[in-house]
């Protein structure tokens, strides 16, 4: 395995976490219970992480502050623009699936 210093790793991760992002934001089209349903974790869960990150480093962040990080808008506005009613298969995949973090 490649070994980099701290520093590399942190950029790295950094870089890979905007175009995560970045990747999300272009895909509005994909749903937050798709996301879960398919991959165990979804936009709230990346806003809940960064902000559990921060408070680790001293920064204390709201949860609204930490999802519009991630949202790159504030949460009820990406709501109203791209959120459409779960199904009532999406919802049923979602309990048999449901995360457990």
């Amino acid at each position: 395995m490649v070994e980099f210093t701290d520093e590399q790793r942190r950029d790295f991760e950094a870089a890979a976490f905007r175009k995560l992002l970045q990747h999300l934001s272009q895909r509005s089209d994909v749903q937050n219970i798709d996301l879960m349903n398919l991959a165990g974790f979804c936009r709230n869960c990346l806003a809940n992480w960064y902000q559990e990150a921060a408070k680790a480093q001293g920064t204390e962040l709201t949860k609204e502050e930490a999802r519009e990080i991630v949202y790159r808008m504030p949460y009820a506005d990406w709501q109203e623009k791209h959120q459409r009613p779960a199904s009532e298969e999406q919802k049923a995949a979602f309990e048999r699936n449901r995360p457990q973090h």
